[in-house]
């Protein structure tokens, strides 16, 4: 069976879930918090520190107001006793007033400062256990992985826990450090003064408690379907050209469409009573209304000498903050269920079942070179009952031999190959070179290279796509390879010549980006090497000039060659037939003229009538031999 293994985040079970595999619910929605809060573990001092300052920053906050009732209270002085305004005392205080204001807005930046590279931080290391993990990922789980999950959490999820971690531990906490030390100082003032300020604070955090209820599971389940819109976008749009050649727009767009729908459907059910007592609840925080309850009975209260108009003027400033301070901290709410949601699935994405580290087993090291495959099943799916790609197979490549691999499409030839490569461990068997298993050896890919259908160039130069696999080599050694694989004459005549960046400075055909994948083998210059239908999506001219790559590439290694046709493969020292899976029959070009599968592949092609007549002249046949006619 394979082993895999996960690291990181959580042992609890909901954290290994896919998050978006079924409706959210509160279960999740803990989960979540969970995930979050263990997520952020690596900038929990700098998001402390934060708060800390928000905190003196939301206490120097009163000082203003203390300022502002002190210069008030100066100047009625001078007024009712029909004296000159002490004004080293009103300047004294206006200093106090415009210093602590200062000061309250610097610690306030400060702190700010501090969280953004908090989550300029986190963000780069998600990203990078991310690509660390993915890199570790059995090939199956990309092909079974939503691509508009994958997208969502590298660049949507991330991107969703920016405000949780930029600005809601010092916008969140100044929201409620900041309203309560004024209200203390509120009450401070005159109890009454005090009561007023926060008079219609009751009510609204009733009808607050009304709308609230449910919001966390609802909010989880806005972005489940959300997810489920973005990802069905995906398929859609990168679908296109497919759906469009064979008139399926209709049947496509409407998945999209329904997903839309169905968010729709939930949003607007979901919202829409809400929306009165909303509407309610921010009536009753409405400044005009704030303003006509204190100052209207402030003014009674000065009227009848219980306060002065400053202190009027100074606590109805103060409950003007309040919907500020409730407004924030509902963002902050809404941000931090938003952000469990996304924190929920990235742990997911973190703690994706990964190969076993080769290193793990030892990291031996072979001494032979012949390629053991010995009773190998696997299958895409982890179900025990799951369909075997490929049963029981067992055979070996021997060393400095070519070995072709051919079937029919969908018969198990690809999936061997790469097990071989280790893109996924078997689910039985094992494969080996020389006597060691490839899941204990260290150094896999510098012993097995491959060539495939799909070249997968990246957006960088042409020479370190070229190099990638072996970054320290130099310029001539690149150059060598390049030559080998014969597209050194192309790669010169681009505009920046090997600094040509693939895909921004220029394109490549696809013969011209297979050559240099084939001088990325070479250059890695491995003793075993995969060939997965190299030639199968090229011109007749570029497959002429890849089959002369392929043959300098060969020569002297044990090479694997999959391909459909049986007459590309004519003269390999060993010819593996497999069927649903199954290797049906091994043996040379003659020694299998008789086998029913062999000659169906050839009826196949249409190759019937050059059957008994096949020649042994083609790549790559004597490409792992010496000149001589001797195997290596």
């Amino acid at each position: 069976m394979t082993t895999t293994t996960t690291v990181g985040v959580s042992d609890t079970a909901p954290f290994g879930a896919d998050p978006d595999s079924a409706e959210p619910s509160a279960a999740q929605q803990k989960a979540g918090a969970r995930a979050l809060k263990d997520l952020m573990k690596p900038v929990a001092v700098p998001l402390a520190v934060g708060r800390v300052l928000a905190i003196v920053s939301g206490i120097l906050a009163v000082f203003p107001y203390i300022a502002l009732v002190q210069i008030g209270g100066v100047l009625l002085d001078a007024y009712n006793s029909g004296v000159a305004v002490d004004g080293d005392e009103v300047n004294r205080w206006i200093r106090v007033l415009v210093i602590t204001f200062a000061l309250r807005l610097f610690i306030y930046f400060i702190a700010l400062a501090i969280t953004h590279v908090a989550d300029i931080k986190l963000g780069h290391v998600i990203q990078l256990r991310l690509v660390r993990r993915f890199a570790r990922v059995p090939l199956g789980w990309f092909t079974s992985t939503n691509s508009g999950r994958v997208r969502k959490g590298l660049q949507d999820d991330i991107g969703a826990i920016h405000q949780l971690i930029a600005h809601q531990p010092v916008d969140g906490t100044m929201a409620t450090a900041m309203p309560l030390a004024l209200m203390v100082y509120a009450f401070v003032i005159d109890w009454r003064l005090g009561l007023l300020a926060i008079a219609t604070l009751p009510l609204y955090i009733l009808a607050m408690a009304t709308q609230m209820r449910g919001m966390g599971v609802k909010t989880a389940e806005m972005d489940h379907r959300l997810s489920a819109v973005s990802a069905r976008m995906v398929e859609f749009v990168t679908g296109i050209t497919v759906v469009k050649a064979f008139g399926r727009v209709g049947h496509s767009h409407h998945n999209y469409q329904r997903a839309a729908d169905e968010f729709y459907e939930f949003y607007a059910d979901w919202v829409k009573p809400l929306i009165r007592v909303g509407a309610l609840g921010n009536s009753l925080l409405a400044v005009p209304l704030i303003l006509v309850i204190n100052i209207g009975v402030g003014s009674i209260l000065v009227h009848n000498d219980v306060v002065s108009a400053a202190d009027v003027l100074a606590t109805s400033l103060i409950a003007l903050l309040i919907p500020f301070a409730i407004e924030t901290l509902m963002n902050s709410m809404w941000a931090t269920q938003i952000a469990g949601a996304s924190a929920l699935r990235l742990v997911g994405l973190v703690n994706t079942p990964v190969l076993p580290r080769a290193d793990q087993g030892g990291g031996r090291t072979p001494t032979a070179g012949d390629v053991t495959f010995d009773g190998v099943s696997y299958s895409y799916g982890s179900e025990p009952d799951a369909t075997l790609a490929v049963d029981d197979v067992s055979f070996t490549l021997r060393e400095g031999t070519v070995t072709a691999l051919i079937g029919p499409s969908g018969s198990g030839k690809s999936t061997i190959a790469t097990l071989l490569a280790r893109f996924d461990d078997p689910r039985s068997g094992t494969i080996s070179i020389g006597d060691i298993p490839i899941q204990e050896m260290s150094d896999l890919y510098s012993r097995v290279g491959f060539v495939l259908q799909d070249p997968q160039l990246l957006g960088i130069s042409i020479r370190d796509n070229i190099a990638l696999g072996r970054p320290e080599a130099t310029d001539e050694q690149v150059r060598q390879a390049a030559s080998a694989a014969r597209i050194l004459d192309e790669i010169e005549s681009l505009p920046a010549g090997f600094d040509t960046v693939y895909g921004a400075d220029a394109g490549l055909s696809g013969g011209q980006a297979q050559r240099i994948a084939i001088a990325r083998a070479l250059i890695v210059d491995a003793p075993i090497l995969i060939l997965d239908e190299a030639t199968a999506l090229t011109d007749p001219e570029s497959e002429h000039q890849i089959q002369k790559a392929l043959s300098s590439l060969a020569h002297g290694r044990t090479v694997l060659v999959i391909a459909h046709r049986p007459e590309v493969v004519k003269g390999v020292d060993q010819i593996i037939v497999v069927n649903a899976g199954r290797v049906t029959a091994i043996g040379t070009h003659e020694e299998l003229l008789d086998n029913r599968d062999y000659a169906r592949l050839w009826q196949a092609t249409g190759a019937a009538g050059r059957l008994a007549a096949a020649s042994a002249d083609d790549m790559p046949a004597a490409s792992a031999r010496d000149n001589d006619g001797g195997r290596r």
